[in-house]
């Protein structure tokens, strides 16, 4: 019996799922996804991470893709989060409650005569 195969087989039609929910947005859309930085009101009274997947949701309209797109949920410094987003879903977002600024994230050369590390603009 090959039970390793099972994994590798489930691993594969996931990552399956989330390249066609990709391509599904990019062709219904136009538009390629970028990541952009999403900054927040701090919630009351509500975990940030569940308030900042809610933002997204409302966009979005589903949990699931809420999940796929966001990439990281800041708490501490800041309330916000990353998420690859559309030119058409930054507009909407920006019109959210709670929602102060959307950036798009950047990075930057070091030209330093490095190894090419990059810098990222948050």
């Amino acid at each position: 019996m090959q039970r390793k195969f099972v994994p590798s087989l489930l691993s594969f039609l996931f990552l399956s799922l989330i390249l066609c929910t990709l391509v599904a947005t990019i062709m219904a859309t136009g538009e390629k996804p970028e990541v952009h930085i999403v900054y927040c009101e701090k919630p009351e009274g509500e975990e940030p991470e569940a308030y900042h997947l809610k933002t997204l949701t409302s966009v979005l309209g589903s949990e699931e893709a809420a999940k796929d797109a966001m990439l990281y949920s800041y708490k501490t410094a800041a309330s916000g989060f990353s998420a690859k987003l559309t030119p058409a879903q930054v507009t909407q977002i920006t019109d959210q409650p709670g929602v102060l600024q959307v950036v798009k994230s950047e990075t930057y050369q070091l030209h330093s005569g490095g190894g090419g590390a990059g810098i990222n603009r948050v």
